[in-house]
């Protein structure tokens, strides 16, 4: 008898999930052959047979967990012996005596109580190895060999990732890469804000007729400065801040500081570096000329590394433009110690009613978002907030401000 025993599976790793039998007592198993599944909070692995012989008894069922070193199932190897014994083939004195060579060498035909299932693991004819029926099809599937690949599994068995690996096209390695110091900072900030401000977020859809009056009239103000759609909501979002001063807020301890001047951060990403905020201070009163080019020369001293502690510090809002062309909205984290921050969508061309109500017309639509902090404003609030930002920027007069 032999003791089939749950081996070690790794380190740190004590015990394990039988997912499936391959085989039920009373089968026929061979030495190595696949014998059941075990996962783990690591990986599924196929456990392979330490002996020849016959499953007789199956102690751990599927969906059982076991401890590594426990038995799981018992296999009697002189039943095997004998069964393999009572079904070879008769020694005739015919096949005694009749020649045998290379070209008319044949193995004697499977009994069929030995004979492989059709689910069952086979192994490879040209190396031995036997390969489950999973990974023998995703190798058959790849036009993989089984014999030109050196197993990692037990006893050197083909695992399921190993013939992964064999027909994946490229490399399959992990790449381990390291924080760098802005990703770190910006992730233990966005932590520290995400896990001390009881986030709240609501977001509403707003005419967009103004970026394509912005688009006729030309993106570029009296003075040559380039203006970009977050220019324009920006300055709706500085000016609508007048009438709903409570977003425009920091924290200081217990208390909280509402703040007459409008230091408004704008986000900026940084290439495998994480994000910075630049911000402009005394937002409140400019014109969008004016906004323009503050934000374009803190724009130009981020791109040659010339911002300094100051251009970082201050901010009492903050807003985030689109990360991309098809963004319809984002939700941000709350840049502490403020309260809120405001997020844009791209601005998108879509089928809009008509203001007779009778037809459908082109006109253009963006989504503005608000993530706040619970303590100082509930949804109502946050949505007549967007809701403002969204008058102001179909009232704009884009030939004054630029």
């Amino acid at each position: 008898m032999t003791d089939v025993t749950l081996p070690s599976l790794g380190e740190s790793v004590t015990e394990g999930i039988i997912t499936q039998w391959f085989k039920k007592v009373g089968d026929v198993v061979a030495r190595d052959e696949p014998l059941f599944e075990v996962s783990t909070d690591k990986v599924d692995s196929e456990m392979p047979s330490p002996a020849a012989g016959v499953l007789i008894e199956i102690i751990a069922a599927e969906g059982d967990t076991v401890e590594t070193g426990s038995r799981v199932a018992v296999i009697d190897e002189s039943v095997g012996a004998s069964a393999s014994a009572q079904n070879a083939p008769p020694n005739t004195p015919e096949a005694a005596t009749e020649p045998v060579t290379a070209s008319t060498t044949t193995a004697p035909p499977t009994p069929a109580s030995l004979a492989t299932p059709a689910t069952a693991a086979t192994a490879d004819a040209s190396s031995g190895v036997v390969v489950s029926p999973v990974v023998r099809r995703i190798l058959n599937d790849g036009g993989v060999e089984a014999s030109s690949l050196r197993g990692t599994g037990p006893g050197g068995s083909i695992t399921r990732r190993d013939a992964e690996r064999a027909v994946a096209q490229g490399p399959t390695e992990e790449v381990v890469l390291p924080l760098s110091n802005g990703q770190r900072r910006m992730g233990q900030h966005m932590s520290v804000s995400s896990q001390g401000t009881p986030h709240g977020f609501v977001a509403v859809e707003v005419d967009g007729a103004i970026f394509a009056k912005l688009e006729a009239l030309g993106r570029v103000t009296r003075d040559g400065e380039s203006i970009s759609d977050e220019m324009v909501v920006s300055l709706a979002a500085v000016r609508a801040l007048a009438e709903f001063e409570f977003l425009n807020a920091t924290y200081s301890g217990d208390e909280l500081v509402l703040h007459r001047t409008v230091n408004l951060g704008v986000i900026r990403a940084i290439a495998d570096d994480g994000m910075l905020v630049p911000v402009v201070y005394a937002a409140a009163g400019l014109t969008l000329r004016a906004l323009a080019r503050r934000v374009n020369e803190l724009d130009d001293r981020l791109g040659s590394r010339q911002l300094t502690a100051d251009d970082l510090m201050g901010g009492t809002f903050t807003i985030a433009g689109a990360p991309t062309a098809h963004t319809l909205w984002a939700k941000p984290i709350i840049i502490q110690p403020e309260v809120a921050i405001l997020s844009m969508g791209a601005v998108r061309v879509v089928p809009v009613v008509a203001s007779d109500g009778t037809s459908l017309e082109v006109g253009r639509r963006l989504v503005l978002g608000l993530s706040f902090d619970h303590r100082v404003c509930e949804p109502t609030g946050a949505a007549k907030y967007l809701e403002r930002v969204g008058e102001l920027l179909a009232g704009m007069d884009l030939e004054s401000e630029r």
